[in-house]
């Protein structure tokens, strides 16, 4: 993957998880108003600031754990070897 494919796909879980609170918000005030239309009637903005060094953090936590997932040692924990003495690798 490169690092555009990455960042849209972390750009797209942050908006999936604002979208979540958005609508248990919508919810909780459906549940308080109980309207029942459905709607929620509120002068409230909703403004999200993402600082794209976050972002480029993110993606570069990213790439070294899939780099430590393809790394030698990595692939020895996941058959589960042992010593000797019969301890697992570490």
């Amino acid at each position: 993957m490169n690092d555009k494919e990455i960042e849209n796909q972390i750009n797209e879980l942050i908006r999936d998880e604002i979208q979540e609170i958005i609508n248990d918000y919508v919810d909780d005030k459906e549940q308080v108003e109980s309207s029942g239309l459905g709607f929620v009637e509120s002068d409230d903005d909703l403004k999200v600031n993402i600082s794209t060094d976050e972002v480029q953090k993110l993606i570069k936590e990213y790439k070294k754990i899939k780099k430590n997932k393809k790394s030698n040692i990595s692939q020895i924990k996941k058959l589960g070897l042992v010593d000797k003495y019969g301890k697992p690798l570490k």
